[in-house]
């Protein structure tokens, strides 16, 4: 295999025995024990499992979020595991995008500049980053909302509003925590098929849900329990 194929095949996020604890040493609170996960580009799976399972402190780690009590991550090679909080922001805002339930669009900007902020904090030139606003508005169908404040749109708007953000400097990782969770059933399915969309474009999407029909649109399901990775269904051929 050539160099290329290798760097083809290496993991965007890599866990390996990551294990989280909270509480005290007398009270530990043990939540996610062991996890082993590869995510490669270009991948989209859904992580699933009851409430209590470690889905969601999986989610945060994935994010650099929070920190693991033990084990590694690497994100793109880079073992981010072991960061203070100035490098992990700095992770955080260029190379892992969010989709929150809660869209977590700041009030009183407008689309434009809730879409811009990421970008902002990169240091980016401001004519490169109203360049992207507008690239990305249009993509998620915005580009007549750029002056609304996010009080003025509708739930799946703002949701769109959200990810055009979380792609605003082209993240190596879009993470998304119940992403449907406040939508009526019709716009979810926008919000799924936009999903599907960047999918087909080369993003990786890791979407944490509840909800198996949304899991069942991703190709690779991981379902978590007692803070483990209970079964791993959809791998790439191939895959460790």
């Amino acid at each position: 295999m050539s160099a290329t194929d290798e760097l083809a095949r290496a993991p965007i996020a890599e866990l390996r025995d990551i294990g989280k604890t909270y509480g005290t040493a007398q009270n530990p609170l043990p939540v996610l024990t062991g996890v082993d996960l590869d995510i490669s580009a270009g991948e989209y799976l859904a992580i699933v499992g009851p409430s209590g399972s470690g889905k969601s402190t999986l989610l945060n780690i994935l994010g650099c979020l929070d920190v693991p009590s033990r084990g590694s991550y690497r994100i793109e090679g880079d073992d981010v595991a072991r960061l203070d909080d100035v490098r992990l922001s700095r992770v955080r805002n260029t190379r892992i995008g969010f989709v929150f339930q809660s869209f977590h669009l700041v009030s009183h900007l407008t689309v434009l500049e809730n879409v811009e902020l990421p970008m902002f904090y990169a240091h980016r030139p401001r004519a490169e980053r109203r360049r992207r606003c507008h690239e990305l508005l249009e993509r998620v169908g915005l580009s007549a909302r750029l002056a609304h404040l996010p009080a003025e749109l509708s739930g799946g708007e703002r949701q769109r509003a959200a990810i055009a953000r979380a792609l605003a400097n082209d993240p190596a990782l879009i993470l998304a925590d119940e992403p449907t969770g406040n939508l009526d059933t019709a716009t979810s399915g926008e919000i799924m098929r936009m999903f599907g969309e960047l999918h087909a474009a080369g993003a990786t999407l890791v979407v944490i849900t509840h909800d198996p029909g949304i899991a069942a649109q991703a190709p690779r399901r991981v379902s978590m329990r007692d803070g483990r990775i209970e079964s791993d269904s959809g791998r790439p051929a191939g895959a460790a």
